[in-house]
């Protein structure tokens, strides 16, 4: 039976970090925290867990560094471990843990790459209507790197995946971000990377969730994004020159 790691980067969750530990727990014993220098009091419940129940372990950044940095942080773990692949899962309620198992077979057959989750596949009974600029922003995101890599992608964004260990040897994400998954998609695409999509439901639980900053704006952030992707590509290429 595979064996997956299952990780979650966490900022500020104090609200929802709990209840969704202790669903995750009764599906898979071997789940790691990435605190990524919460203030909210996240640390100090998840210390309490760990004195507690010893049933998570818990990586903590001493200051904030981005979500691209707790995922990166989350690859370093599963590959100096024992793990034969990597599952990430977001901390704000958003994601069902009972799919696990589903992205956990899916990432373990012959070839396989990244599952990643699309909350647009297929429609699930209590879908929610996402917020029109942040649905708008994926999908221009989505197109444009579908048609730059030669992918199929319907969800360029969403936190719910699997990599195999394969997978996760070929990635090296620098992007400390929110635009790391789009670093990945370049990066795996250049390493021929296979990736398939799982349909997950689409629930936004807090619409008013800030990016942080300047990248509440969507035309900000949609700048960003093509400035990752810009990079990403440049990297890609000289990598390719430097083997050359």
């Amino acid at each position: 039976m595979p064996r997956f790691l299952t990780a979650l980067p966490v900022f500020n969750e104090v609200a929802h970090v709990a209840r969704v530990l202790d669903e995750v727990v009764k599906i898979t014993p071997d789940v790691l925290v990435v605190d990524d220098g919460s203030t909210d009091g996240t640390g100090e419940l998840l210390a309490d867990r760990v004195r507690a129940k010893g049933d998570v372990r818990v990586v903590r950044h001493a200051a904030n560094q981005g979500y691209g940095a707790a995922v990166a942080t989350a690859f370093r773990e599963a590959l100096a471990g024992p793990w034969d692949g990597l599952v990430t899962i977001d901390c704000d309620g958003q994601h069902q843990p009972r799919l696990i198992p589903a992205f956990v077979l899916a990432a373990s057959e012959p070839g396989a790459g990244i599952v990643s989750g699309s909350r647009y596949l297929e429609r699930f009974p209590g879908d929610s209507q996402p917020p029109e600029a942040r649905r708008r922003v994926n999908e221009e995101i989505t197109a444009e790197i579908n048609h730059r890599l030669g992918l199929a992608l319907t969800d360029a964004f969403c936190g719910f995946k699997a990599y195999s260990r394969h997978a996760l040897g070929a990635l090296h994400p620098r992007e400390t971000g929110y635009a790391m998954p789009l670093e990945v998609w370049v990066q795996a695409a250049a390493a021929e990377v296979r990736i398939v999509e799982l349909p997950v439901p689409l629930l936004y639980l807090d619409e008013t969730r800030s990016f942080g900053g300047a990248l509440d704006d969507a035309a900000t952030r949609l700048a960003y994004y093509r400035r990752v992707l810009d990079a990403a590509e440049v990297a890609v290429a000289a990598g390719r020159a430097t083997d050359s």
